[in-house]
């Protein structure tokens, strides 16, 4: 495995043409999220939460769900970016004009990774900036933001191109994200603090990586968790690694690229 960046201006050119990709189909990437998450403010944080008594961590709902909501998708936006990218260019087989680029095989992943990055960060602050017409509200923490927000796109960036890869039709790219990806984030606490449920199914909660990340945005945005940031900041890192490492190892073996 190469581990040095030796050409950046391939990397970049990589990762410019990755952000070019979602940008221009803007109406699927971008504002859908935006959208449902609109409506999610108004459904559960208004016209629902304001009738609930909801005084968890000291709270309003609203409040509550926000953080929650950037972070679902936050995950989702940067999975679908690299999977849908990287499995189109295997379908069309255009994906050998990047193996035979001059790039290693971590510039190739990094200039993937880049777009799912993008994607996921704007779609993130974009959904903070919407909630704002609701309730008022900043950044306590803006680097613990952008940590998060970093070891989250990475995360699933990182799981998009292994799932693109070992996809086989566009039925099983989609899998992990409707069937493991969102009911992880959503049982993560995205509607629902943790400490709410019964202590057995806290207990199983924790062994969920994606309530960390869940957690630490939740932190970033309103100094508040049930659960030390410390933890979740190792958790993610540990994962973020994990993951780079393994999508990498299967670039350089070739899984599913060479024919």
């Amino acid at each position: 495995m190469i581990h040095q960046v030796t050409n950046p201006i391939g990397v970049m050119a990589l990762a410019k043409r990755e952000i070019h990709r979602f940008f221009s189909v803007a109406n699927q990437t971008i504002f859908p999220p935006l959208v449902s998450s609109a409506l999610f403010m108004y459904i559960f944080g208004i016209a629902v939460g304001s009738r609930v008594n909801f005084s968890a961590m000291g709270l309003t709902y609203l409040q509550f769900i926000i953080p929650g909501l950037m972070a679902m998708h936050l995950i989702s936006s940067a999975y679908e970016n690299t999977s849908s990218s990287l499995f189109i260019g295997r379908w069309h087989n255009h994906i050998q004009e990047i193996l035979l680029a001059p790039l290693s095989y971590i510039e190739m992943v990094l200039g993937l990774l880049a777009g799912g990055v993008a994607r996921g960060m704007l779609v993130c602050l974009g959904i903070w900036l919407v909630s704002l017409f609701f309730t008022p509200g900043s950044i306590i923490h803006p680097l613990a933001l952008i940590y998060f927000m970093l070891m989250i796109t990475v995360i699933f960036s990182c799981a998009g191109m292994m799932g693109a890869l070992w996809a086989e039709d566009f039925g099983m790219l989609s899998m992990w994200n409707t069937y493991v990806i969102i009911p992880l984030a959503l049982l993560g606490g995205v509607f629902h603090p943790i400490s709410l449920l019964l202590p057995g199914l806290q207990i199983i909660s924790h062994f969920n990586p994606l309530y960390y990340m869940v957690s630490g945005i939740r932190y970033s945005m309103t100094n508040v968790t049930d659960t030390p940031v410390a933890t979740c900041a190792i958790v993610s890192l540990g994962m973020a690694a994990a993951v780079f490492t393994a999508t990498v190892y299967l670039f350089k073996i070739g899984y599913k690229l060479r024919t």
